[in-house]
């Protein structure tokens, strides 16, 4: 009898033990999983701030992938030295600002053993001319002659006056030289006495040969060094700088304030509209036009997160730029005079982006719209600015300056096209 009585405390002490230790059990799980999410990261508990903070590749990884599947067929053999350029550090030149004080400015750029590299251009012609023109004064000697066929001959170069526009200056330091800069300075009236960029994007604006009187237009003009480097040549009767963005032009604006005296407020219309529409907005009309379009900005695709266009989310943006560049490539021949003449530029290495569209918009003029345009030769830069940049030598159309460590300026890619009719 007393084992049955006892049968229910001991029953009950078992399940109260049982109990306990459940819930040790689950205590110690509970302290487990919380130790876990403490510390080790789980996706699905933050899935939306992961996705923002943590994308799963990076744009400029996606951009150097699609430039090694792309260039490296493009380029062959240069393309390594091109990557590793493009990687590092980019050189910068000094677009002297003539509107400044020109003695002052010179002095402290020349005291950085830095030196305007389209006079030293300029030098180059003189001294060619001289020495042709000693060979020429020589007599005659009466020795057996031998005749070099013309077509073998080194032409001599042209006046350089006649090949790019005037009064433009921009110190780089010499080749192999990675000296940077220091910020320019205002002087005494709030003028800046140099503007710092990449010399390359200087030549679109030397190819734009523009001439005193000349109507131009800049249809891609922010954030404003080639507009700014069109207005050191003091040759523009108006000059229309335009871009799409807003917020874009707004700094173009901050850009020439801090560069340009009032006194050219009536020369400088700044507008922001499409430029695809600018051939329906005002035909016809300008002497010089250039077209610097938005591009992949190589550079800045492989080093930088910000704005690239590479992220997934402008994949479609990407795709349709080669569309977008030929629109306004179009429209800008549109809007030059018969007779005018067109830069088209990048700061891509891309043929699609380049001669490509070249080529595209010079066939659409002439089957769609009857206008014939002639693309010129530019490899006189080659030969004026060798010293200073590494050229690609095998552009079908235009000139591509190629980022190369020991002159680390581009890529630039430029075109000049004469509209004829």
């Amino acid at each position: 009898g007393g084992v049955c009585r006892n049968r229910p405390v001991e029953s009950g002490m078992a399940a109260a033990s049982a109990a306990t230790h459940v819930w040790k059990g689950r205590r110690q799980f509970l302290v487990l999983v919380w130790t876990k999410a403490s510390f080790i990261p789980c996706r699905h508990l933050h899935k939306k701030k992961w996705a923002a903070s943590r994308p799963r590749f990076p744009a400029t990884r996606l951009a150097l992938q699609n430039f090694d599947m792309n260039y490296s067929v493009q380029f062959g053999s240069l393309w390594p030295s091109i990557r590793i350029s493009l990687l590092s550090e980019q050189k910068y030149g000094a677009l002297f600002n003539n509107f400044s004080d020109i003695q002052q400015i010179t002095q402290e750029l020349e005291c950085l053993n830095a030196v305007d590299f389209i006079g030293e251009a300029q030098k180059v012609v003189q001294d060619l001319d001289s020495a042709a023109g000693q060979q020429a004064s020589e007599p005659a000697l009466l020795t057996r002659t031998v005749t070099v066929p013309a077509e073998s001959q080194p032409q001599p170069l042209p006046l350089l006056s006649t090949l790019i526009s005037p009064n433009i200056k921009c110190y780089t330091f010499p080749k192999g030289d990675i000296s940077l800069f220091p910020p320019a300075r205002p002087d005494t009236l709030g003028i800046l006495g140099y503007y710092l960029m990449d010399a390359a994007s200087v030549l679109p604006v030397l190819a734009l040969n523009v001439q005193p009187g000349d109507l131009v237009l800049d249809l891609c003009a922010a954030p404003g060094g080639k507009t700014l480097a069109l207005l050191q040549t003091g040759c523009c009767r108006k000059l229309a700088a335009n871009d799409v963005s807003i917020s874009r032009t707004g700094r173009l604006n901050r850009v020439l304030r801090s560069y340009i005296p009032p006194s050219l407020d009536d020369i400088v219309r700044i507008t922001s509209s499409d430029g695809r529409k600018w051939g329906d907005l005002e035909a016809n009309t300008y002497d010089r036009v250039l077209v610097d379009v938005p591009c992949t900005t190589d550079r800045h695709a492989v080093l930088e997160e910000d704005n690239n266009m590479f992220k997934n989310m402008r994949k479609g943006e990407r795709q349709m730029l080669p569309m977008l560049q030929l629109e306004l490539l179009v429209a800008g021949i549109f809007a030059a005079k018969p007779g005018g003449e067109v830069v088209y530029s990048t700061c891509s290495l891309s043929q699609l982006q380049n001669e490509y569209v070249v080529e595209r918009a010079v066939e659409l003029l002439n089957i769609q719209y009857n206008i014939d345009v002639h693309v010129e030769d530019l490899s006189i830069f080659r030969r004026l600015f060798q010293d200073t940049f590494s050229f690609f030598p095998d552009c079908r159309f235009g000139e591509l300056v190629l980022p190369h460590l020991t002159s680390n300026f581009g890529p630039m890619y430029f075109c000049k096209l004469r509209r004829l009719g």
